[in-house]
């Protein structure tokens, strides 16, 4: 690595698979900047979370980001300025520019993006989702944004949804949120679908969603990208659903991320191209 790369990181549980090396260096280069990008398992690495943290710190990160199962973990370890983060509860971006480092959540930013570039201004109705975690999180604030009236949620584990639907409503936002005692109770008048649970990617296969509940609704969107095409939304596109992939959240995010940790704003069809082409860039190994 040269002394001058900007070096970034990823710290998160089976991301072997993940795309983000490749975004970050390929968005380096159309900017001009020599940009490094490591992946960073903590159980791989034989440390904890905050040890991997506290390593990135000393070793002159610029900045990493943070997926599944840290986002809300991480939060207590940084500065979070924005109003919308902080009630948000879970970030997936840091800059290490200041102690505390600062925490940004461009799943958030990049959720509305990607669904409007999808379907534009039209408002997304009545939604079920599944899933109140930390990605979870960042899009039910980015369905309240986009003006969803009424958002219902469900989650094995009923204390993060109920802590999700009460920092919904801390927050004043213009959304009717019901807790589902069962994905069934969740979907009945969706007009959309969304799963924010790790189910369908690599290593957790399934849909958190039954294809017999699908066919009613007019959308379905997937946070899982690794494969982009999940069960969900293969069972979503086979009776007639408009879908959103998770490939699409990966791409607003990133975007948005290396804005964060360089300054720099990337050509974002010119990274669209530069992505589906397979010899690019290398893949970037941890």
């Amino acid at each position: 690595m040269q002394r001058s790369a900007i070096r970034l990181g990823l710290i998160g549980d089976n991301i072997a698979r993940s795309q983000s090396p490749r975004l970050h260096v390929l968005a380096g280069r159309l900017c001009g900047l020599d940009i490094s990008y490591e992946r960073l398992i903590p159980a791989d690495m034989g440390r904890d979370f905050d040890a991997v943290f506290d390593l990135c710190v000393r070793d002159g990160f610029r900045g990493i980001n943070i997926t599944y199962p840290y986002k809300e973990r991480v939060v207590s370890r940084l500065a979070v300025d924005q109003p919308a983060i902080a009630a948000i509860g879970a970030c997936n971006t840091v800059v290490f520019d200041a102690t505390p480092p600062h925490g940004f959540n461009t799943d958030y930013t990049g959720f509305m993006s990607a669904y409007r570039g999808a379907f534009g201004k039209a408002a997304p109705g009545a939604v079920a989702m599944a899933g109140a975690g930390g990605v979870g999180k960042a899009v039910a604030f980015g369905l309240a944004g986009l003006g969803c009236p009424r958002l219902a949620l469900f989650d094995r584990d009923r204390e993060k949804a109920h802590s999700l639907k009460q920092s919904l409503v801390e927050a004043s936002l213009a959304v009717e949120v019901e807790i589902a005692g069962s994905i069934e109770e969740a979907v009945a008048g969706a007009d959309g679908l969304v799963n924010c649970t790790p189910l369908g990617m690599v290593g957790y296969p399934g849909s958190a969603i039954p294809a017999n509940l699908l066919g009613r609704q007019s959308w379905a969107f997937d946070a899982v990208y690794t494969p982009v095409d999940t069960q969900f939304l293969t069972d979503a596109r086979a009776v007639g659903l408009s879908v959103i992939s998770g490939y699409e959240l990966f791409f607003h995010q990133g975007v948005d991320a290396f804005r964060f940790f360089t300054g720099a704003s990337v050509d974002a069809a010119a990274l669209r191209k530069a992505l589906l082409e397979p010899h690019a860039g290398p893949e970037v190994a941890a």
